[in-house]
């Protein structure tokens, strides 16, 4: 089922906008249609990537604690550590 929308632009705004709609062969109404289509498009793309990480790190949680015993914590020596770092720990 369609809804109506009401909206308020600029003038030249919506005069640039029907000349694009014009030069696409299409209206207005199909062209703010397709960007709202596209715009929740990504959100929902976005939401999805979001619970995909959390779901990973959830799987990694567990896979670094399998009894629930608290798992690997951070330390500096770690976060200091490895090739990038390395010219730190030669001082």
């Amino acid at each position: 089922m369609n809804k109506n929308v009401t909206i308020t632009v600029r003038e030249d705004l919506l005069a640039s906008f029907r000349i694009v709609a014009a030069e696409e062969r299409t209206t207005v109404n199909a062209l703010i249609r397709e960007f709202m289509e596209e715009k929740t498009g990504l959100a929902e793309r976005r939401r999805q990537a979001r619970a995909w990480m959390a779901d990973k790190g959830r799987q990694n949680m567990a896979n670094d604690d399998p009894q629930g015993q608290g798992g690997w914590k951070w330390n500096r020596e770690d976060c200091y550590s490895g090739p990038r770092f390395d010219r730190l720990n030669k001082i």
